[in-house]
């Protein structure tokens, strides 16, 4: 805007007498101190250590009281025991021999020779490292080779697979879903959700445990309000070893118009006649549900996430979903295991009939015994419930005395009077084994 004329001065005072005026309105405006611009304390202010202090911080405090309370009971940490070899329905510690209930090999092919050649192999042509992000120079044959297979085995147009299980939810889900969507999920989702939903910015509203009369209700309700609305479940939740009613929910996602996403990380392998997963299970179409998920690190012998559906969903998150775009692809060598794996599952159905059978085997076991195992309906997770953290650490460190490795799952994990070890199984368990875990459960639980 231009200054207005000051009549009958000279040229130079009038530029004198704007120059001061523009220095007033510019300290008028400026704060006293920089730090103030920030809304931080100023210089003179003293900042207390805990601000800028690691072993002040209140995560790193919660452990240590965690840690010390633990010693006053005289309880050993149960957690980042060393396994020294494979570990499936046994596992060696410190030299000794345990039958192992704390590993997600639910088929036994983590190990498995053909896996493992197929990874060596892949080395040798590939490296151990793509070296970059696929979109630039780390995209690799076998990559496709394994996102073709799991696209195949849920008969949907496309996959892709990403380095990490948990960075797949979040990136997936963050990318996808913004502040004007509104995002249902089961009270008891993984925390990979959680966080993707936190990232995208979008509405959350979670749902009581498998209930979708509350989801049909929420919808009829506040549908209308949002642009975007996501169903999350999983196929077998991880803490409870249980599963949704999926046509019901399918049902509910084509009414209200909206995505439904399975998370089916501890399902596939596990659920249907030949280890297909919850899709299996129902009889389902893959068209069925808008994204599939799931991890390589469970029943396909590797190390990582994917995503699986129709081919605008899959390009959006090749070209587009900072988890994948910005990140390296994944190891070559790992790819060539899960595809290995993928193909085992496919050749040997009889190692999921196996999984299943020993599943309820036990669970048949524990019902018979007494033994509290909330709502699991047997399949490869099955908890054994304590009613508090300490019972559940206790427990734990009796079982490992007994040659028996499995680990509790404590507050805030879990809710303190749903604290728990988790039992997961392994089509490689035998009957022996099993029977002679549920009866030192029993007499554990009786000594606590």
């Amino acid at each position: 805007m231009p200054h207005k004329v000051l009549p009958g001065l000279s040229a130079k005072i009038k530029e004198r007498i704007i120059n001061q005026t523009l220095d007033r309105r510019i300290k008028q405006t400026e704060p006293q101190n920089n730090t103030a611009l920030i809304g931080l304390p100023s210089s003179s202010t003293k900042i207390p250590e805990k601000n800028y202090r690691f072993h002040l911080h209140p995560g790193y405090q919660q452990i240590r009281i965690l840690n010390e309370g633990a010693a006053r009971l005289n309880i050993e940490s149960p957690f980042f025991k060393l396994h020294e070899g494979i570990a499936g329905a046994t596992t060696q510690i410190t030299g000794q021999e345990y039958i192992n209930y704390a590993s997600y090999n639910y088929l036994g092919l983590s190990g498995h020779n053909s896996i493992n050649e197929a990874a060596k192999k892949a080395i040798d042509t590939y490296g151990t490292s793509a070296s970059a992000s696929r979109i630039v120079s780390g995209e690799r044959p076998i990559h496709r080779e394994l996102e073709q297979a799991i696209a195949k085995a849920y008969k949907v147009d496309d996959a892709l697979v990403l380095v990490s299980g948990h960075a797949t939810n979040v990136t997936t889900i963050g990318h996808l879903f913004g502040p004007k969507d509104l995002i249902l999920h089961d009270e008891f989702i993984h925390n990979s959700i959680l966080q993707g939903i936190a990232l995208s910015g979008a509405k959350r509203l979670p749902f009581p445990h498998n209930n979708s009369a509350v989801v049909e209700s929420i919808l009829t309700e506040q549908r209308h309000h949002f642009e975007r609305v996501l169903i999350v479940l999983e196929g077998i939740y991880s803490m409870d070893g249980d599963y949704p009613d999926l046509p019901r929910f399918v049902e509910i996602k084509r009414k209200h118009k909206t995505f439904l996403m399975v998370d089916e990380a501890h399902s596939f392998g596990v659920m249907g006649k030949t280890g297909l997963g919850i899709r299996e299970h129902f009889g389902l179409e893959g068209r069925d549900v808008d994204i599939w998920m799931g991890t390589l690190s469970k029943s396909l012998a590797g190390c990582g996430g994917y995503i699986a559906g129709e081919t605008a969903l899959v390009e959006q998150l090749k070209f587009m979903a900072p988890g994948f775009l910005y990140s390296v692809g994944i190891s070559p060598p790992v790819a060539a295991a899960s595809l290995a794996a993928l193909q085992c599952l496919l050749r040997e159905p009889e190692r999921v009939s196996a999984l299943q059978a020993r599943g309820q085997f036990f669970f048949q076991q524990t019902q018979a015994a007494g033994i509290n195992t909330g709502s699991s309906n047997g399949l490869a997770v099955i908890p054994v419930i304590t009613g508090s953290s300490v019972k559940a650490v206790r427990l734990s460190a009796a079982m490992f005395v007994r040659g028996i490795n499995v680990q509790p799952i404590i507050y805030p994990a879990v809710q303190e009077k749903s604290a728990r070890l988790r039992f997961f199984m392994s089509c490689q368990h035998t009957e022996v084994q099993i029977l002679a875990t549920v009866k030192a459960i029993s007499e554990e639980l009786e000594r606590l």
